[in-house]
């Protein structure tokens, strides 16, 4: 979790443990069961039930109303979950392809983060390096982070497809998941 907020916030969470002795988890939890759901109101009960300061309240509140509203959406599904849901009905044919990308990029090392979204899943190390969504019923997109190389043959700018990734890879057989194409990943995974 600490990865994806900026060095301040990382910097609260961690000294909020210190300073509490509860993790942000923990408070969520807290927060969470006050039987409060506005962020004021959690705020100020955080505040004068457990003398937090305002800005670690004002985290703790956040964090939580941010979890209640991923949860109310959808969004906190399990990832095995989303995978299904994004490789089911006509897309299915495509899992085996998904599958041998991630064979390939799970050889990168331990610290690949496999981060499954609604539409994609995204693929982080210290940060998202590339992401496989498929977009349609015949094709498994691959986006790549390759920052200053140019577009050549199937490596193309990603355009319209996705502004979060460079460039992008189209995917219709297992085959296309090749030598080439894991070594891309690799640059990008070296990179992030």
């Amino acid at each position: 979790m600490l990865n994806n907020l900026d060095p301040a916030t990382q910097t609260m969470v961690r000294n909020l443990k210190e300073k509490t002795g509860k993790s942000l988890d923990e408070w969520i939890v807290v927060a969470r069961t006050s039987g409060f759901s506005k962020h004021k109101e959690m705020l100020n009960y955080l505040k004068n039930e457990y003398g937090l300061t305002y800005g670690y309240a004002n985290l703790v509140a956040l964090s939580a109303q941010a979890q209640m509203q991923a949860e109310a959406s959808g969004t906190q599904m399990g990832e095995k979950e989303l995978i299904a849901e994004q490789y089911a009905g006509e897309k299915a044919a495509l899992l085996p392809i998904y599958n041998a990308l991630i064979a390939g990029v799970q050889a990168f090392g331990p610290d690949v983060e496999i981060a499954p979204k609604k539409t994609y899943v995204s693929l982080r190390r210290s940060k998202q390096f590339a992401l496989l969504q498929p977009t349609t019923k015949t094709r498994l997109d691959v986006g790549i982070n390759l920052k200053g190389i140019p577009p050549t043959g199937r490596l193309e700018a990603s355009g319209s497809f996705n502004s979060m990734v460079s460039h992008r890879v189209r995917l219709e057989s297992i085959d296309q998941v090749d030598r080439e194409l894991i070594n891309w990943l690799k640059d990008a995974y070296d990179a992030a």
